[in-house]
């Protein structure tokens, strides 16, 4: 079987580019202003996107992993979200990476080890591949039948059908290069088979794949992300991020998705790559 690069490259000595495989808990995305109610408390997180005056994708983003579990195929990461600014809850947090002749399942858990229910939600932060080429002729199709409007926060103030043929249909596959997106799909498809599918010029096709409890998908394409080589160079290029999320963008404000976790409450759920080589 020929190899095929099926992510974007960090080096081990950068902070990975634009949030590149980080896991985003206890919540995905952003939350206005920073800013949530808790039993009638306000609760101010860190501004963590200074440009949009939000906090964004969680409180794990630079938080160092211990490995708990390690072999040939797999590996379990493990970290605890501590109280801190605007969040005062203790959570036991662990990603598990297992490879398998089916490709990669990553499964999240959450364990509340605090004294009173907890919120909680989680996603991911990939950019995707098929193979080592540009983007621009490999296309994208995501199966969602929703799709949330923004403002100027990056925010969601609706939610509407995906209209046939618009710009964000992407029912029928497009073309990256045609592409300029960062919007949150909803309601879409889960299962293995699959709710976002890349497809190179040659056929072969990366597949993503979520589990019911991630019921939307981010979908990203800067045109500026450093994209490494296999000599170690690096430029701007085009990237494309799909982003299995279990609640909506400002869920700790709209409850869309939120899970509220009791005392001694163990959540889990899983989304993963497959690859389909044309052969």
């Amino acid at each position: 079987m020929h190899e095929r690069e099926l992510a974007e490259r960090t080096p081990p000595t950068r902070i990975p580019s634009h949030g590149h495989g980080i896991v985003l808990a206890p919540w995905p995305n952003r939350v206005r202003d920073a800013r949530w109610t808790h039993d009638g408390t306000v609760q101010q997180l860190d501004v963590t996107d200074p440009g949009n005056n939000t906090a964004i994708h969680g409180l794990l983003r630079n938080t160092a992993y211990r490995i708990s579990q390690r072999s040939d195929d797999a590996v379990t990461l493990t970290a605890t979200i501590h109280p801190q600014h605007g969040w005062p809850f203790l959570l036991d947090t662990a990603v598990r990476y297992a490879l398998s002749d089916e490709g990669l399942t990553v499964t999240h858990t959450a364990t509340n080890r605090g004294s009173t229910a907890a919120p909680w939600a989680v996603g991911a932060h990939p950019y995707l591949r098929i193979g080592a080429g540009p983007l621009e002729a490999v296309t994208l199709e995501v199966r969602g039948t929703h799709y949330l409007e923004l403002d100027a926060q990056l925010l969601p103030v609706a939610v509407h059908e995906v209209e046939p043929g618009g710009d964000f249909d992407l029912s029928t596959p497009r073309a990256l290069g045609e592409l300029d997106l960062n919007v949150a799909y909803q309601d879409v498809a889960t299962g293995r088979g699959g709710a976002a599918v890349l497809t190179s010029p040659d056929g072969d096709r990366t597949v993503v794949w979520q589990d019911p409890e991630f019921r939307w998908l981010q979908v990203f394409t800067p045109r500026n992300f450093p994209h490494v080589a296999a000599n170690g160079s690096s430029s701007p290029a085009l990237a494309v991020a799909l982003e299995p999320m279990t609640a909506a963008p400002d869920a700790l404000n709209s409850g869309e998705g939120l899970v509220w976790l009791e005392p001694g409450e163990r959540w889990e759920a899983s989304w993963g790559i497959r690859y389909e080589g044309n052969a």
